[in-house]
């Protein structure tokens, strides 16, 4: 009775895991690092820690808090996954990894349309992380997922964006939303346009800093003269 009651112990202290998921995974182009993640994040979540560090996670694989990371990112570049935000009783976000987009691929009916955007929008990530001299972070590719999915920006539209960027010296993901916020607002909707709407804004900050460099000259000339006929 006693050996029943302890298997039975046992027992209860599963976890459900889809079987949908160990037969497709690889039809979604995960590896097993990834899944086991996956099921690891999945398992954080059902005892309460719905935003586990990699150096949590590490502790139940055999990779590293450092390959971990890599491994979150890959996920959520792959769109397995989203960091998302919730409020507690006292009122303070949290933040926690929503598995909502991997349940959704697995169990959808049909697949959701692809644009024709989506063949290349890959390339983004590692295009950010050369300008940027390092990797993304989780929030970071966060963000460009959001900028692809929920604001429909086209990842030619968000490489302009990032170029522009680079040539007024502001890399920060700040700068550049604000630039595709404004090219939506203008309607800006190729790469031509971008350029041009660059092309002007850059051409108006040169011509403010050229005429604020004219009235200091103006301004120190006229203190020298007003010296000079003051003597």
């Amino acid at each position: 009775m006693a050996k029943y009651q302890s298997f039975q112990n046992i027992m209860d202290n599963q976890m459900v895991v889809p079987t949908k998921l160990l037969e497709n995974f690889h039809q979604l182009k995960l590896n097993e690092t990834e899944l086991v993640v996956l099921l690891q994040i999945h398992r954080f979540r059902t005892e309460g820690n719905g935003f586990p560090t990699p150096e949590q996670l590490a502790t139940h694989l055999t990779i590293t808090s450092q390959e971990c990371s890599q491994v979150l990112r890959s996920l959520i570049q792959k769109r397995m996954m989203t960091i998302e935000q919730n409020q507690n009783e006292h009122r303070v976000l949290n933040e926690y990894y929503s598995l909502e987009p991997l349940w959704e691929k697995i169990f959808a009916v049909s697949p959701k349309p692809q644009t024709n955007d989506r063949s290349y929008d890959e390339n983004i990530f590692p295009l950010f992380e050369q300008e940027f001299g390092r990797p993304l972070s989780p929030f970071e590719i966060e963000t460009i997922n959001i900028w692809l999915d929920e604001e429909e920006q086209s990842p030619a539209l968000i490489k302009a964006a990032l170029r522009e960027a680079v040539l007024m010296s502001k890399l920060n993901f700040k700068y550049i939303d604000r630039i595709l916020r404004e090219w939506k607002r203008k309607g800006v909707k190729t790469v031509e346009q971008a350029r041009e709407q660059g092309r002007q804004f850059r051409q108006g900050q040169q011509g403010s800093k050229t005429q604020k460099q004219e009235n200091k000259k103006r301004d120190i000339s006229l203190y020298y003269n007003w010296l000079e006929e003051d003597s």
